[in-house]
């Protein structure tokens, strides 16, 4: 480990860039998108890049964006709050039965994953009646929420209760892993789901059209922003502040559902959420860095300042990770949410076959299908080497591999 694990990259007419990428391949078309996000005249001090770094939708993901008295909605995105949460039991492997079959089908059945559409059918992601729990862990949102809603009615129209507590598709996931003691943990990656995704697109086309209404131009129209102290910003640092506790709030409801799926599956009594983290990796937060008060978006990285807990996962066939932040002041305090893709998802799907997936997630009970090919393993960095990368950003507590995996 060196005193600047980072590399340095000056972008003429911007903010210089920090990137925790050595051995790690970054594209060109990352780079480039970063340029321009460093070129924004309210960047403060640098921008910070973490090994698991790819283009993103205007932002790049893997990317920490310091601004200050603006504010980028797209940089954030539309999955706002999108995060993970772990929980260590007090079971072993061998408290397991030998067939995960019938844990992964409870898990499926406890928790609303995937997404359908169409005239008249019910989102299978969705809940059709939400259970007495899940209408408990909406009424602390809903008296904001309705605030929200007076001013965005259209708000209303989404899935907001019935998405509490479920999972959604693409890279979404809910794990069972053992760690390198062989005890059992649960881990799961979701975020604010429909109402995140409708309060995220709303926002970012508002802040468009005050572009265009103020003749800004800008090096991406998805870098448009809000400046503080209109009307604007503070209702989207509101919204967007409630869109995050709600996807707190929904990994919580998720992992309550999945601890009971797996009571009914395992006869042996058990503890759970005994080193809970919930934390998440694509947000916005007010923070305190070189003595100056910011906004820090982090899109696709966790914070990670001294001491504090954060999950770095990897794919479906990868090892995860359990980690402590040390508190990097040059990575405004953050580390990597993942690997980091290095396919697309069109690119995985034509370059990955079926076989080469089934290969690649042996030993795990998880989909092996078609369906799943854009998210197999190769479509991702070598997570070993993202957390070489950035070995000055965190320390690995603990290291999990997934024995079970459902996707949305």
């Amino acid at each position: 480990m060196t005193d600047t694990n980072y590399e340095y990259m000056d972008v003429e007419g911007g903010r210089p860039i920090k990137m925790w990428t050595r051995g790690v391949p970054v594209d060109d078309g990352a780079k480039r998108q970063l340029s321009k996000a460093a070129k924004m005249p309210f960047i403060f001090s640098h921008v910070a890049v973490m090994p698991d770094v790819h283009v993103g939708i205007g932002a790049t993901i893997g990317s920490v964006i310091p601004t200050k008295g603006a504010i980028i909605p797209a940089a954030v995105g539309v999955d706002i709050g999108c995060g993970m949460m772990a929980a260590r039991t007090s079971l072993n492997a061998r408290d397991l039965p030998d067939n995960l079959s019938g844990i992964r089908s409870a898990i499926e059945a406890a928790v609303p994953h995937g997404r359908s559409v169409g005239r008249g059918r019910r989102d299978v992601g969705s809940w059709g009646e939400p259970s007495n729990e899940i209408t408990d862990a909406w009424a602390p949102l809903s008296a904001r929420f309705e605030r929200i809603t007076d001013k965005y009615p259209r708000f209303k129209n989404t899935n907001n209760i019935n998405h509490l507590g479920t999972l959604g598709t693409g890279n979404h996931f809910i794990e069972l892993c053992l760690d390198t003691e062989d005890r059992v943990w649960v881990m799961l990656h979701s975020g604010s789901r429909g109402v995140g995704n409708a309060i995220g697109s709303q926002f970012i086309e508002l802040a468009k059209q005050d572009m265009r209404k103020w003749h800004i131009n800008l090096p991406d129209s998805n870098l448009a922003y809000f400046p503080e102290g209109t009307d604007h910003f503070d209702d989207y640092v509101e919204a967007v502040g409630w869109a995050q506790d709600f996807a707190l709030a929904n990994r919580q409801m998720m992992m309550k559902n999945v601890i009971k799926a797996l009571r009914g599956q395992i006869a042996k009594a058990f503890d759970a959420e005994m080193e809970a983290i919930n934390c998440h990796h694509n947000y916005v937060n007010r923070e305190r860095h070189f003595g100056e008060d910011v906004l820090i978006t982090r899109k696709g990285a966790v914070r990670a300042s001294k001491g504090m807990m954060g999950i770095i996962p990897g794919s479906m066939g990868a090892k995860s990770f359990i980690v402590r932040g040390l508190g990097n002041r040059d990575a405004f305090e953050s580390c990597s949410h993942g690997a980091g893709r290095v396919m697309s998802r069109t690119e995985a799907k034509k370059a990955v076959s079926l076989e080469e997936h089934v290969e690649d997630t042996m030993g795990v009970e998880c989909r092996k299908d078609i369906g799943v090919l854009d998210e197999t393993p190769k479509a991702y960095k070598p997570i070993e080497a993202v957390m070489v990368a950035q070995d000055d950003l965190v320390e690995i507590v603990h290291t999990l591999k997934q024995i079970v995996c459902v996707k949305g």
